[in-house]
C-alpha cells in the first residue's frame, strides 16, 4: 500500500517502533568501492600515514540562501550563532520541542547569506520544512545523496585527507596561499589549477582537511592528491574502512530522529513523504522497545550538552532548560571482551542450537540505527551503537551512552548482541540467538593522541 506522508503511514501501521524494527531497509549506504586495497591497511592509514576519503556520494547537501538564513538556523539549532558568517563552520544540532535530538550535520558558512548543511537527511529535511513553512526570506536547494537519486550527478565533490602525513600531501599540492588548519575553521586551497574550499578537522582524530569544489573538477583534484600522496603512504579508503572511522573518532552518526510522536511534530510528519529517510529507515539490535520514544536521545547522551547555548530562542529550549540540571547519560567507548567475541565466531561453526548473530567485519551494522542493550546486573543501563572491528586497536569497539555512575574508564558492562526471539523481519537479519558480550568502558576518542590534539590545532 502506498502512503502520501510519514504521518499517514504511521496512522495506518500504528506503532512506529515496530514499523522501524521490521523495516526492510538495511544499513546506511556508502556508495563507493568497498576496498581500494584492503580495509585493514586502509584503517591503519589514518593512524600511520595518510588516507583519502571520498565523501562525495553518501550525504545530503542542503543550500539555504537569503537574508533570514541566520534567523532560521538560530530558531532550530541548540548552537549559538553569535559571530557566525562566511568561512565559519559548526556541528549543527537540532532538537524537537521536548528537547530530544533530531540529528546533527556540519554547517558551512559559504557567504554571510548562504550556508550548506551536509550530513544524513534528517536535519536537512527539518531545516527545509521550516524554511518553506515558517515565513522566512530564504530559498533552498537540495543536492541529494546518491542513494536517493541514483545516476544523478552531484553538485560538488567532497574529499578528506587526514593522518600523520596529510598536511605534507596537502602542502605539496597547494598552489594557493597558506592553508587554514585551525580546528573547524574554513579556508581555501588550489589544486591542479582548481580552487576548493576547506574545513580543518579529522574524522580519525588526526590533522587534515576536508575539501570540496565543483563535481566536474573532482577527478582532476583526486588524481593530483593520489600522485602527491604516493611518497607519503596515502591510501584511498573504501566503504568498509570508512564505515568504522566514526567509531574511532567518537561520533555517533545517526541517533533515531525524535520526530515520530507529539502533536507539535504532526505538521512535520504530514510534510515528510512516505518515501523519506525517516519513513523507511530501520532500527536494529537488542534494544527492542514498543515505545519509540525510548529510542530518543538527549544532547547530553551524545556529549552535545557542551554545545547548548541559552543565548537565543530555539525549538526545544524550554525542555532543555528543565533537563539541564538533571542526571545525564555519558558517551563512552566500549571495548568488547576478546573471549566473548571469539565465542560468537565459534558459534557460527558449531552444530546444534541456533547460531549467534553474525558480527560482520569490520562493521557489524545491519540497520540504519543500531541500538544494543547495555546491562549491569541484569538491568539496562544504556545503549551501544555501531560495533566495529578496528585494526588500529586490535579490538571490537562500539560507542555507547551509559549512566553517568558507570561511565568511568575500567567499568565492566555487558552488551546484549543480537535480537530477541530469533530476530526481527528485516531481510538483513538471519535467524539467530542472542549472546552476552562483556565490554570495558574507555574514553572517546579511544586513541589517546586524538583526545589530546583533536580540537587543539591552531
Amino acid at each position: 500500500m502506498s502512503y502520501s506522508s510519514l504521518e499517514e503511514k504511521l496512522q495506518a501501521l500504528g506503532n512506529p517502533a515496530l514499523m522501524l524494527q521490521n523495516a526492510p531497509a538495511g544499513r546506511y549506504v556508502y556508495p563507493i568501492a568497498p576496498e581500494f586495497t584492503n580495509w585493514i591497511e586502509e584503517q591503519r592509514a589514518w593512524r600511520e600515514t595518510a588516507v583519502l576519503f571520498d565523501q562525495s556520494f553518501h550525504m545530503t547537501d542542503l543550500y539555504v540562501k537569503g537574508p533570514d538564513v541566520v534567523r532560521l538556523l538560530s530558531h532550530l539549532g541548540i548552537n549559538s550563532f553569535q559571530n557566525f558568517g562566511r568561512n565559519k563552520a559548526k556541528q549543527f544540532v537540532c532538537c524537537n520541542h521536548d528537547g530530544y535530538v533530531i540529528g546533527d550535520v556540519i554547517l558551512f558558512g559559504l557567504e554571510d547569506d548562504l550556508v550548506s548543511l551536509v550530513g544524513r537527511p534528517p536535519v536537512p529535511n527539518w531545516v527545509q520544512f521550516h524554511a518553506e513553512t515558517g515565513g522566512y526570506d530564504v530559498t533552498v536547494e537540495r543536492d541529494e545523496r546518491t542513494a536517493d537519486e541514483p545516476g544523478k550527478p552531484r553538485k560538488t565533490y567532497r574529499y578528506e585527507v587526514q593522518g600523520p602525513n596529510a598536511m605534507k600531501i596537502l602542502e605539496a599540492v597547494n598552489e594557493g596561499g597558506p592553508l587554514t588548519t585551525r580546528f573547524f575553521h574554513m579556508g581555501e586551497i588550489t589544486i591542479a589549477g582548481c580552487r576548493a574550499r576547506t574545513l580543518a578537522h579529522g574524522m580519525g582524530g588526526a590533522p587534515g582537511l576536508e575539501l570540496w569544489g565543483p563535481a566536474e573538477e573532482g577527478p582532476k583534484v583526486k588524481a593530483a592528491l593520489i600522485e602527491a600522496g604516493q611518497e607519503h603512504g596515502l591510501r584511498q579508503a573504501g566503504a568498509r574502512a570508512y564505515s568504522t572511522v566514526a567509531m574511532e573518532s567518537g561520533w555517533i552518526p545517526s541517533p533515531l530522529p525524535a520526530i515520530y510522536t507529539g502533536e507539535k511534530m504532526r505538521p512535520y510528519r504530514e510534510w515528510l513523504p512516505a518515501t523519506s529517510f525517516e519513513a523507511v529507515c530501520s532500527i536494529g539490535g537488542s534494544f527492542q522497545s514498543e515505545n519509540v520514544e525510548d529510542y530518543y536521545l538527549t544532547p547530553w547522551d551524545l556529549d552535545y550538552g557542551r554545545m547548548i547555548r541559552f543565548d537565543h530562542d530555539f525549538i526545544g529550549r524550554e525542555a532543555l532548560e528543565r533537563m539541564a540540571g538533571g542526571p545525564h547519560r555519558r558517551k563512552v567507548t566500549l571495548v568488547w571482551d576478546k573471549q566473548d567475541v571469539l565465542k560468537v565466531y565459534a558459534g557460527l561453526m558449531e552444530e546444534g542450537e541456533m547460531m549467534p548473530k553474525l558480527m560482520e567485519m569490520p562493521a557489524a551494522h545491519y540497520a540504519a540505527h543500531p541500538y544494543d542493550r547495555v546491562v549491569r546486573d541484569g538491568r539496562t543501563v544504556g545503549i551501544s551503537t555501531y560495533p566495529v572491528y578496528t585494526a588500529n586497536e586490535r579490538a571490537w569497539i562500539s560507542l555507547a551512552t551509559v549512566e553517568e555512575k558507570l561511565s568511568q574508564p575500567g567499568t565492566h558492562l555487558t552488551v546484549i548482541w543480537g535480537e530477541a526471539e530469533g530476530g526481527t523481519r528485516k531481510p538483513a537479519v538471519e535467524r539467530h540467538r542472542q549472546t552476552e558480550i562483556g565490554a570495558t568502558v574507555h574514553p572517546w576518542p579511544i586513541h589517546e593522541a586524538s583526545r589530546r590534539t583533536y580540537r587543539a590545532r591552531k
